[in-house]
């Protein structure tokens, strides 16, 4: 499996995150965002578009973190990132997406450089656009958190999707200054994760590309 990916990416946080929970084994990728590298050759010819992650395998080329994900939890079933039950797989797909679809998409690189190069939004502005947005979607999170039953991760004794996707928005939120505050059942969940050596191994200070 090769894994095209940049270490500062959310999304590709995620599936590195999976990737090592289930013991896989891939070849790094680096693809710089901040020099276009994903809008430029090789990679253009690879991602349809134009975004990262992207894994290779079995002759196919995968996208989108929460469907690599998915995929691979289909083909490598343990340790399970979603659990056995209808019912529970909708609950932790609910927190996930509630990252992946809410927070994640109105703070990414793109959307932050196009408030500053086309929209010219002062750097304080787009700090505080980035904090308001993460903050009201982190609050949304623990609330969803406080309806379900205790666990020590986000659902269930387990990591799970759901985890993968918040560590990596806790990681980039931290990056902004967001504040943590009432936010007890989210970090505790981020803080047990962060206690697994796979989460250590898939954060972005373990990433080659981390020192280019």
């Amino acid at each position: 499996m090769k894994l095209h990916n940049y270490f500062r990416s959310s999304a590709s946080f995620r599936v590195r995150i999976a990737l090592e929970l289930k013991g896989l084994a891939y070849d790094y990728i680096a693809v710089q965002l901040t020099r276009g590298e994903h809008m430029k050759e090789p990679y253009a010819a690879l991602s349809a578009d134009g975004l990262v992650p992207l894994l290779e395998v079995q002759g196919e080329k995968l996208s989108q973190s929460m469907a690599i994900i998915e995929y691979l939890d289909e083909m490598h079933p343990a340790p399970a990132l979603l659990p056995a039950d209808a019912l529970g797989r909708a609950k932790v797909r609910a927190l996930a997406q509630s990252i992946a679809c809410e927070i994640h998409p109105l703070n990414n690189l793109r959307v932050l450089k196009y408030l500053v190069g086309e929209l010219h939004v002062a750097d304080e502005e787009k700090n505080k656009w980035y904090r308001h947005w993460c903050r009201q979607g982190l609050e949304a999170f623990e609330r969803q958190l406080a309806r379900l039953p205790a666990s020590g991760y986000c659902y269930g004794d387990t990591p799970t999707l759901a985890d993968c996707c918040l560590v990596p928005q806790i990681f980039n939120a931290e990056r902004f200054e967001v504040s943590f505050d009432s936010l007890p059942l989210t970090m505790a969940a981020y803080h047990a994760c962060m206690a697994l050596p796979a989460f250590q191994k898939a954060q972005p200070s373990a990433c080659p590309d981390s020192r280019a």
